[in-house]
């Protein structure tokens, strides 16, 4: 297979790749084989937990919705019922973006020992 890439491109893929622990080319087929659903880059531990947190998210996504829609016509909101809807979202998206980078780390580390 052949590719062509800029000579800045391919610089940030080879620092990438360095960055991944991988050569090159171990580096971009494991984005292929994972771009193309081969490799899952997740495992089914991993997105129960991004679905769980996703139920989490919605659900408190709802209730937000619920209180700017009452905000806008007018009603009054007790401000700390604002302020614990807006914590917990925070709390969920800081969740979502640790285990994100959890999981990215185990898929390098698990990437590096299948591809040697």
């Amino acid at each position: 297979m052949h590719i062509r890439l800029a000579d800045d491109e391919f610089s940030a893929v080879e620092t990438a790749a360095l960055r991944a622990g991988l050569t090159t080319s171990a580096f971009l087929r494991s984005l292929a084989l994972e771009g193309a659903g081969e490799k899952p880059f997740l495992n089914p531990s991993d997105t129960a937990i991004i679905h769980l947190l996703g139920h989490d998210m919605h659900a408190v996504g709802n209730y937000l919705n619920q209180v700017a829609r009452a905000l806008n016509t007018g009603r009054s909101i007790d401000s700390s019922v604002i302020v614990a809807a807006v914590d917990d979202a925070r709390a969920i998206a800081m969740t979502v973006a640790a285990e994100l980078m959890l999981m990215t780390k185990k898929a390098a580390a698990a990437r590096r020992s299948q591809l040697r």
